[in-house]
Parts: C-alpha cells; structure tokens; sequence
C-alpha cells in the first residue's frame, strides 16, 4: 500500500475531531490508493459499464464523507470500508440493471476466475447475498471474500489489511469459497 499508515490513521483521527481541512487533505493523500481498489473492482465488469473508474472512486468517497458517527480507527478500517463502499455502488448499479431486463435466471461463477462471466449483473447481485449471508456467520472471511474478490487484493495486502497472518487469510479464504459454494447452490445458483 502506498500511504503511510500513520500519516493516514493521524488524518483520520483529525477528520473524526471535524477537521474539514484533515478530509480534504486524506483526499489527496488516499485518492491513488482508492483508484487502484477501483481499477481491480472495474477490470471484473463488463467492457460496455457505463461507470468509470473514476467515478466509482469518487462515489464511494462522497459515501465515504457522508458517513456520521464513524470514529476511524486506522488506514485499514477506512480502506475496509472504502472497498465495502465500492462493492456496494457495483452491487446497487448491477441491480438496477437486473430489474430494468427482462428474464433472469443466475449462471455458474468461480471465485477463482479473474474475470466475471459474461452475465456479471445477475452474478454480482447473486454473489453479494451470498456473501450478506457469511457476514452475519463470520465477518472476516466476508470481508476476505470481498477484499480478495471483488476488491483483487493479493493475500499479503489482505493479510496487512485486517492485520492477520498470511496462513489465516489463506484458510478463511478456502473456508469461504466452500461455504459459498454451498450457500449459492442451495438457494439455486451455481457457484465456483
């Protein structure tokens, strides 16, 4: 990650107190940092997206601002959130887009692809209850889920991010994708 932590985490801190300045400030500092994020999330949409990455970056730091009553506890929570963010706006664009089409029907995906089957609306959106779901049985392989996914980080920055081992990561990884899979067929769609 390019940013340093503590930079990062005393900007927080200072945008947490009110600092309007701090906020603007943590923009500059954090902005190519989110643009990567954004590049892994938009690189698994399909070529024709009518959201850019840039956009998506700047959508999810408008949600991020208008957060209330978050108290940021350091550089990994707020680029936790900032990927939740992030998935969230694909998420909410993908069903727009589902309802607006006729028909549906989900289709198998693999969590191990790097690229999202032709058909990534229904996927994202099938995906992302699924995942809703493990969040409320175990919030840290959901969030390995969505930082490894969605959001293409590598086990290492995983790891640095939820400041967990690297063995960890790898293990919740597997445990997740299993119960995915589990979870998506069950309920009639494929998975991995």
């Amino acid at each position: 990650m390019s940013t340093s932590q503590n930079e990062v985490t005393q900007l927080l801190v200072a945008w947490s107190n009110g600092d309007q300045v701090a906020r603007d400030e943590l923009m500059s500092v954090v902005y190519q940092e989110l643009h990567r994020l954004a590049h892994k999330y938009m690189r698994r949409e399909s070529p024709d997206h009518t959201l850019q990455t840039s956009a998506l970056v700047n959508e999810a730091f408008l949600r991020l601002v208008d957060q209330r009553n978050v108290q940021w506890q350091n550089r990994s929570h707020f680029y936790a959130i900032a990927a939740q963010m992030m998935r969230r706006i694909l998420v909410d664009y993908a069903r727009n887009r589902r309802y607006a089409k006729r028909g549906g029907g989900l289709r198998e995906i693999s969590l191990d692809e790097t690229m999202l089957s032709d058909d990534r609306n229904h996927e994202v959106v099938a995906l992302d209850e699924a995942l809703l779901e493990l969040a409320k049985i175990d919030s840290r392989k959901s969030q390995i889920v969505e930082l490894r996914f969605f959001a293409g980080l590598s086990i290492e920055e995983t790891s640095d991010l939820l400041a967990v081992s690297a063995g960890t990561v790898m293990r919740d990884w597997t445990l997740a994708k299993a119960w995915l899979r589990r979870e998506m067929s069950s309920n009639g769609a494929k998975c991995c």
